[in-house]
């Protein structure tokens, strides 16, 4: 059975953000996706534009060193523009190990994703972590 493009579509977001590959990940959304961020720490809000987006990416490696890691589960579809994702993250910050299972609901126009909602799976140890 050949894989949903929604579905393929999340699958070269992910390959992309651990290539570090910025480009990449610019071409599979559109010029105005959102992408939101649970939380009360530093790093959590709304992002609106690939350039705001890339830019939070960028300080998600930043603040973490580079030991971000994600490890995409799996990708569901529901065939009418919606995705979610679950994953594995791991990072490491100021002598704190961070490990939990999260997901992105994301939403889909075309071949483009147009909105991200980020959620986690403990939202309290994730404020202390990026805080």
């Amino acid at each position: 059975m050949a894989e949903h493009p929604h579905a393929m579509l999340v699958r070269k977001g992910y390959e992309a953000f651990s290539r570090g590959d910025m480009d990449a990940l610019r071409g599979l959304m559109s010029a105005d996706a959102t992408y939101h961020v649970p939380g009360n720490h530093p790093l959590a809000g709304d992002f609106k534009g690939q350039d705001a987006i890339i830019g939070f990416y960028e300080r998600l490696a930043q603040e973490s060193g580079g030991t971000m890691d994600v490890e995409l589960r799996t990708v569901l579809v529901d065939g009418r523009g919606h995705a979610v994702a679950v994953h594995r993250v791991r990072a490491e910050r100021k002598g704190e190990h961070f490990e939990q299972m999260a997901c992105y609901v994301f939403r889909i126009v075309g071949d483009k994703i147009t909105d991200v909602d980020e959620c986690v799976e403990d939202l309290d140890s994730a404020n202390a972590f990026w805080a």
